[in-house]
């Protein structure tokens, strides 16, 4: 309906009437949120998702995206039923073909993670593939895998379908109803501003689509997305085209193919992609395309041609270029922003909007009825992102290469290569000239590993061995024998600090953080079932002031988390210092020796234990030295005012100590099976079931955050476990996302794998679930990893073997 009436307050007021607007309004009104208004400024589906190409592929690189998008897949099948309008939903299934060894072999272990994720799929020789569909030469191809599972949407019927079973529900929906602003008091949503007059709402949920991140400007919350031309065509008839046949991917070609009214519609992903509204989204840019450009479109043409030689005599009767919006990390955006109270996001879908809108919605609206994410939803988090990563000429060269990871190859290890380097450490141009091959995360440059030959200088990705392996054997031999050093400057680092602090984090964590000024406590901050939020050290500086150490890319979420989960009125300040302080890590064991001999302090084990913390001085700097090791070594975690941090380094580097990396570190702590969060712990995973419950006091005055959950738990039989295995076979190599088998069924999968130096062998922490876990059962089981289509003996380790 046209916006005339709209009324004067609602409890969840949606921005957009594209799918995921109308999915979210949905799904709300399924939960018994009634009071939802939705607006769109335009008409229903005009924005972006008209022009989708409407493929739905279940089969994700994370489980709860899987999960989300086969759930998508049974609400599409059933929609029709529910509101008499059709989506469009075909399930034909869906072919992705390999041209090149290293794409089969990818597929092979797409084979072993769809299995472990619970989606069906076959491996299929070319003719198989070819016999499935028609269409194609199959000359040049090396294999192909089917899901049977996956189909197709046609997106504006999806939308109205949606649109009215939110009706049904309850929602309001009107159309021509633009927003141009957000109200806003203490630090909370409070409605909207259109044309026709404010809107109360204590809900906002911003589906903008390409507008969503002008949408966040208006209030001050961050949506880290840009648009990209996206191009397809339509063709007409063609020899072999029938109404089921099923979506066909060829990756290697950057192309996909469906049918279309008996002809083709081919489109893509190219590996440069263009930009797009640099100078903003006009507000009136409804049921509208782009100008056709056959040059861009050439690299996906010409491929096309090589699989489908019939296309070189098909019409093509349209040209399709719709913009879309693409992210940094080509996941989506989903949940409340820290930013603002109140104000959630639902936005940038990287043109996988319609298989994820399902789904997505329905997580979004759990996460607005319960106040909190109901499941895993780190990958799609708005909170991954920090401010600094709205910025628009960041966004314009990142999403060149964002949108060609569709179909560019998911190396083990990949780092993105455009808008770097971002943020840079203290150490940045000494260790570059040290060798330091860098990766990223949360915008920070950190050294992977250090090149001992030219032919290192770069990686040289593979399934394989990447050309590192020596190299980081080293390092990790020069730590477990001696000692290294590492410049772990980009863990987050937060200040808690003011009179009810203690009571604050005691509240939040889940150790016992009243400990005596100079201790250092492991701890986890967990929800309301139990699971991870995040693992962190929580440093007591003083009675009242507390240094939080977390991981690199968890800083905007755990500010968020601390702050969410404090009382009104309490009086305890969260300060983000992560830019202030260096954190240089000498790790070995023989780091205490080496570093006494720049100090005048007692660095010895008895007079500086482990988990604990001071101030030291170090050569000329005086810094706080933190006993604690991720390496599993004696050593210490050096907290250096970043002014001093270049002569600390010159310090340490005169003692012979020579320079270590991410990727022997990550090695280094998985042989001794220490977890990582969002790796290992998970907002899905207890302490418990991750082994650590030494991390969690049970009986602490005032109890924590999750205790009820875990108190549920404990003494009952497990239902999943993180369990340490290795491989026998020694010239293996494990990245993660293998597929875990016990006696020969299918039971989890790796979540972190390396090759230990020390061991000599391949070795992983997997995430196990069903059957009897306790030791006795794990022990007499027999376990493999399914890596690439090879079943290889594992061996289970009751305890880290290091």
């Amino acid at each position: 309906m046209p916006g005339t009436d709209l009324p004067a307050r609602a409890r969840v007021v949606i921005v957009g009437g594209g799918v995921i607007g109308t999915s979210t309004a949905y799904h709300l009104t399924k939960l018994g949120i009634r009071d939802v208004v939705l607006l769109e400024q335009a008409q229903l589906s005009s924005g972006t998702t008209w022009h989708a190409a409407g493929l739905v592929g279940q089969l994700r690189g994370h489980s709860v995206m899987t999960k989300l998008i086969q759930y998508s897949t049974k609400l599409y099948a059933g929609l029709h039923a529910e509101t008499g309008l059709q989506t469009g939903w075909k399930n034909c299934g869906s072919l992705s073909v390999a041209r090149s060894d290293d794409r089969m072999a990818l597929l092979r272990r797409t084979i072993a993670s769809a299995r472990a994720q619970g989606v069906e799929v076959e491996a299929l020789t070319p003719k198989e593939a070819q016999a499935k569909w028609p269409p194609m030469q199959v000359d040049d191809l090396k294999g192909a895998i089917w899901l049977p599972g996956d189909g197709k949407a046609n997106p504006t019927d999806l939308t109205q379908s949606l649109a009215k079973g939110a009706r049904m529900g309850g929602a309001q929906i009107f159309e021509a109803v633009r927003v141009t602003g957000i109200t806003q008091a203490a630090g909370r949503v409070t409605g909207v501003v259109t044309a026709q007059g404010v809107m109360e709402a204590e809900i906002v949920v911003n589906c903008a689509g390409q507008w969503a991140r002008k949408l966040g400007l208006m209030c001050g919350v961050s949506v880290p997305m840009h648009s990209a031309e996206h191009m397809y065509i339509v063709t007409g008839p063609l020899p072999g085209v029938h109404p089921d046949l099923p979506v066909m991917r060829d990756p290697d070609g950057y192309i996909y193919f469906k049918e279309e009214v008996g002809g083709l519609c081919m489109g893509g992903f190219e590996p440069e992609a263009k930009p797009w509204g640099m100078a903003g989204i006009p507000d009136d840019f409804a049921f509208q395309l782009l100008e056709d450009d056959w040059d861009q479109f050439e690299i996906l043409m010409e491929n096309a041609l090589i699989r489908v030689p019939g296309l070189q005599d098909a019409q093509v009767k349209t040209f399709y270029n719709g913009p879309e919006s693409f992210t940094p990390d080509n996941n989506f955006l989903l949940g409340e922003a820290p930013e603002l109270r109140g104000f959630f996001v639902g936005a940038g879908f990287n043109s996988m909007g319609i298989a994820s809108a399902g789904g997505a919605g329905m997580a979004l609206a759990e996460w607005i009825a319960q106040g909190a994410p109901t499941m895993d939803l780190w990958p799609v988090d708005i909170r991954r992102f920090a401010g600094f990563q709205n910025n628009p000429s960041f966004l314009h060269d990142r999403v060149k290469e964002t949108l060609g990871m569709h179909y560019s190859m998911p190396w083990p290890n990949f780092e993105q290569a455009s808008a770097r380097p971002l943020r840079r450490t203290a150490l940045y141009d000494r260790l570059s000239g040290q060798g330091a091959v860098w990766g990223s995360k949360m915008g920070w440059e950190r050294p992977l590993y250090f090149a001992r030959a030219k032919a290192e200088a770069q990686i040289a990705y593979s399934f394989d061995r990447q050309n590192w392996h020596d190299t980081v054997l080293a390092e990790q031999r020069a730590t477990r024998m001696g000692a290294s050093l590492f410049d772990l400057s980009s863990f987050a680092k937060l200040m808690v600090e003011g009179p009810d602090a203690l009571a604050v984090l005691n509240r939040i964590c889940a150790a016992n953080i009243d400990q005596p000024v100079g201790r250092s406590i492991y701890t986890g901050m967990l929800n309301l079932r139990g699971g991870y939020e995040s693992d962190l050290t929580v440093m007591r500086l003083g009675a009242a002031r507390f240094l939080l150490v977390t991981g690199s890319a968890q800083a905007v979420h755990d500010a968020d988390w601390i702050a969410k989960n404090t009382p009104e009125g309490a009086r305890v300040w969260v300060s983000d210092v992560t830019n202030a302080w260096s954190v240089l890590a000498v790790m070995g064991p023989q780091a205490p020796a080496l570093l006494q001999r720049l100090s005048q302090s007692d660095l010895s084990d008895a007079a500086f234990p482990f988990a604990s913390h001071r101030a030291i001085d170090l050569g000329y700097a005086t810094v706080i030295a933190n006993r604690l090791s991720y390496a599993g070594t004696p050593g210490f975690e050096l907290f250096v005012p970043v002014e001093f941090t270049l002569g600390v380094y010159e310090d340490i580097q005169r003692l012979g100590i020579t320079n270590a990396g991410y990727y022997a570190l990550e090695a280094l702590r998985i042989e001794k099976a220490f977890r990582a969060w969002g790796r290992e712990l998970t907002p899905d995973i207890t302490p418990l079931e991750a082994g650590l419950g030494f991390a969690v006091d049970f009986d602490k005055a005032g109890g924590f955050v999750g205790q009820a959950a875990l108190l549920a738990q404990r003494g009952q039989a497990l239902r999943q476990r993180i369990v340490q295995i290795s491989l026998a076979a020694p010239e293996a190599t494990l990245w993660g996302g293998e597929l875990l088998l016990r006696d020969g069924e299918p039971v989890g999968k790796v979540m972190s794998a390396a090759f230990g130096a020390t061991l000599g062998r391949p070795v992983a922490l997997c995430r196990m679930e069903g059957g009897a876990l306790d030791g006795a059962a794990l022990c007499a089981a027999r376990f493999e990893v399914d890596v690439a289509g090879l079943r290889l003996p594992a061996l289970w380790h009751a305890k880290p073997p290091l």
